[in-house]
């Protein structure tokens, strides 16, 4: 699993070639010239390779370059911004992130209205969060560090890595749902929280699996659950939060397309279908699990249905934790 960007996309590129044939089309049919996917981060991070991974998959198959263009800022509002004021053309996408569903409610009015001013057009991948634990501790699974949670007299401390994030707001569902008193610390990244999990400053943290994998590993690190609806297929050892007695404990990144809200629906339909085409790749699999990523094939109706119940699922935590955007 450690493989550094341009190995990944060299090796999706060699994989997916023999079957992306591209086509040619007829003038005044899309696309016509370059599309342009916009990343809300920066360079070299998931979202930015996935974006990349897909846009070389799209190239080949529609016969004209999908350039990836980084606008980072804002906790993903920037590029949101950019793509909810482009052309609605089909030539300006945005590749959005969980953040999508969640900034309404952290920061109220936002440069454009994630309900009307995008439109889903395919869901890419989501990112699983597993519970974390040092592996010093006798902690085996979730019951046992709600337990311990309940032992103590200021309950249980979780690292976050970084206030309003999904995994945040995570880790106050579960304190919410256990009926556990507790603390999310705050820190900048994963790579922090590790550090101070690994010394033993916090208890426990919800993580996306693939920077914590070394420490795991290592046996440094235990993981006791993961939570999703089902075991993942990125670290299937771990059983889900809602066999362990946290039904509504579900939560997970995820990276999808979207578009201006105008763009025609012939357009959306395509890129739809292309890029579930290469969401079933087994080699694209194979490529976006090594990134911590479960492919996610499905429909623009379906990406739209879980956009909606995302907003209404985190802004209730949000507001019931008062939590506020930073």
């Amino acid at each position: 699993m450690k493989m550094n960007r341009r190995t990944l996309l060299r090796a999706a590129a060699a994989s997916l070639c023999a079957g992306a044939v591209p086509r040619a089309f007829a003038q005044g049919e899309w696309p016509a010239r370059a599309v342009k996917i916009v990343s809300p981060y920066g360079a070299g991070g998931p979202n930015d390779i996935s974006a990349r991974l897909i846009g070389e998959y799209l190239a080949r198959r529609l016969g004209q370059p999908f350039v990836v263009e980084n606008k980072t800022g804002a906790g993903t509002r920037v590029g949101n911004t950019y793509v909810a004021n482009a052309q609605a053309d089909g030539y300006t996408i945005l590749y959005a992130a969980a953040p999508y569903s969640t900034l309404e409610a952290l920061y109220g009015k936002l440069g454009y209205d994630p309900r009307k001013d995008l439109r889903p057009v395919a869901m890419v991948a989501t990112v699983p969060l597993f519970l974390v634990v040092n592996a010093d501790t006798p902690i085996k699974t979730a019951q046992d560090l709600i337990a311990y949670g309940k032992s103590q007299a200021n309950g249980l401390t979780f690292g976050s890595p970084g206030y309003g994030s999904l995994p945040h707001l995570a880790e106050e569902l579960l304190l919410r749902d256990s009926g556990v008193k507790g603390l999310a610390v705050q820190y900048r990244g994963d790579v922090a929280a590790y550090t101070d999990l690994l010394a033993g400053r916090v208890d426990a943290t919800l993580t996306a699996i693939t920077a914590a994998l070394p420490h795991i590993e290592s046996g440094r690190l235990r993981v006791i659950g993961v939570a999703s609806q089902s075991q993942s297929e990125i670290y299937p050892q771990a059983a889900t939060l809602q066999s362990q007695g946290l039904p509504n404990v579900v939560a997970a990144g995820w990276y999808g397309f979207m578009a201006p809200a105008g763009v025609p629906d012939a357009i959306v339909a395509r890129l739809d279908s292309e890029i579930n085409q290469a969401l079933r790749d087994p080699d694209m699999k194979k490529t976006l699990l090594a990134q911590g990523m479960e492919p996610q094939p499905g429909s623009a109706a379906e990406f739209q249905k879980f956009i909606s119940a995302e907003m209404s699922k985190w802004g209730d935590v949000i507001k019931k934790a008062g939590i506020k955007g930073q």
